[in-house]
């Protein structure tokens, strides 16, 4: 008997009650925009342009942790890249990690 008017009572909010349940979980959301999904977009295009620059003659680091020297941009997504002398071998692009040392544009 106590219950019925406590039920109806927690009944009347309606959609205030509603749109107050939602605020945290919309909060959550942009946090985790700004935290996590908008730095790791910018990281993704600072690669992309990273690899793209690549040209002949760059030191670079693969992902597997090889260092060599870029002797070849290929057009269909690889780099040949000497390890050592008389060591090439054909990596993805997407695979290099870091440019370590950059080479000067040709004047021309």
């Amino acid at each position: 008997m106590f219950a019925t008017p406590a039920f109806a009572q927690a009944a009347g909010g309606g959609a205030a009650g509603a749109l107050t349940s939602f605020v945290p979980l919309i909060l959550i959301f942009v946090i985790m925009y700004f935290l996590l999904i908008r730095p790791q977009q910018k990281k993704v295009k600072e690669h992309q342009k990273m690899i793209e620059a690549l040209r002949r003659g760059d030191q670079v680091v693969t992902a597997g942790g090889m260092i060599g020297k870029v002797v070849k941009v290929r057009d269909d997504g690889e780099v040949e890249v000497e390890l050592a002398d008389n060591v090439k071998v054909r990596v993805v692009k997407s695979t290099i990690a870091t440019v370590r040392n950059k080479t000067e544009p040709a004047e021309g």
